[in-house]
């Protein structure tokens, strides 16, 4: 009888330690394990002179210069090619807002020592020949979709790094991208060819956004990106002089 207190006692003592020790790895493992989200956002962030740099601060800064460079020739065409003047408007809009905000984002990227793609990707640059494939009514309403589609997945970067980001010279530039793609936004809604069910299947089918790439540390301080050299549609347009801060509304 005595042994098989002893036993049973030796048992539920196991059991404590063993619940005890249940309890207490999760905490162990998630403080020292490699790869959670704090581990990952210290060894993606790289210090600078006006706060730290995460890899989503590299990443919005890149996509600022690459929606300058479809953008603004896109805008280009439509102030030549719109046959409305709400079409031709938005066009306006976007030259002078990406003249802007290209030069922006030009001044941010040389004092954090980042460099900047000079060409449009690929899937923009297919944007750009969609529109040029188009014409009359068909490019009005291509123009308007696929502009406002854009800005609207743009957007959402925009909020998330304004509220996040611990830098600076990010920060200013987000307010600046913030009010510039608003203002397209209402621009682009003011044509009246907006497809609002389209973007809101487009928003319910498409996945979560991926993580941002890592773009390489700021090396220190670089010679100025040169001018944007964008792959503009059929037939060319200049790129205009450098603008000074676009006032939001309507023309």
């Amino acid at each position: 009888m005595r042994l098989r207190t002893i036993n049973g006692t030796g048992l539920i003592a196991a059991g404590l330690v063993a619940t005890l020790a249940a309890l207490l790895f999760p905490l162990w493992s998630y403080e020292d394990r490699s790869g959670t989200g704090l581990d990952r956002l210290n060894a993606d962030t790289v210090s600078t002179d006006f706060g730290p740099l995460s890899a989503l601060d590299r990443d919005f800064i890149t996509k600022v210069r690459l929606a300058g460079l479809w953008e603004l020739p896109a805008g280009q065409q439509a102030e030549e090619r719109g046959t409305t003047k709400a079409v031709r408007t938005a066009g306006k809009h976007l030259v002078e807002g990406h003249t802007f905000l290209d030069a922006r984002v030009r001044e941010v990227a040389t004092r954090l020592g980042l460099d900047l793609p000079s060409q449009p990707n690929s899937q923009q640059r297919g944007w750009l020949s969609e529109l040029s494939g188009a014409s009359g009514e068909t490019y009005n309403e291509k123009f308007a979709n696929i502009l406002r589609r854009a800005h609207g997945k743009v957007f959402s970067v925009v909020a998330e790094v304004r509220a996040n980001t611990r830098n600076s010279l990010v920060r200013t530039l987000a307010d600046d991208a913030n009010t510039t793609v608003l203002d397209h936004i209402t621009v682009l809604e003011e044509t009246g060819l907006v497809d609002f069910d389209d973007l809101a299947r487009d928003a319910a089918t498409s996945g979560p956004r991926p993580p941002a790439n890592r773009s390489p540390a700021p090396p220190g301080p670089t010679d100025a990106p040169g001018s944007a050299t964008p792959v503009t549609p059929s037939p060319a347009f200049p790129l205009p002089p450098a603008a000074s801060r676009p006032k939001p509304g309507k023309d």
